[in-house]
């Protein structure tokens, strides 16, 4: 498997796409048009994250999930929360 160097600016534009893909969740929450919990598979969707680093964020605490049954919800309003909480200012460095 090939070796890919990350730079900070592909974590700057990561950072960007990903407070873009939390403005228009926000925003069809607004409007009505989405659910107030997320399964796994979509908050892995709307983050673009892998299945392990969303395991991770559940495991290290960073983001609150209810389990029923078997299956993991996220509340859409605690995902905007650790996004807001995490943010990083302008003119700071990653």
């Amino acid at each position: 498997m090939p070796t890919a160097i990350i730079t900070t600016d592909d974590l700057r534009e990561f950072k960007m796409e990903l407070l873009d893909d939390i403005k228009n969740l926000l925003a069809k929450q607004a409007s009505g048009n989405i659910k107030k919990y997320l399964k796994s598979s979509e908050v892995m969707d709307l983050l673009q994250v892998s299945p392990g680093t969303l395991q991770n964020l559940r495991i290290n605490g960073t983001l609150p999930y209810t389990k029923v049954g078997g299956i993991i919800y996220y509340d859409v309003a605690e995902i905007q929360n650790v996004m807001d909480a995490n943010r990083v200012q302008h003119g700071l460095n990653l």
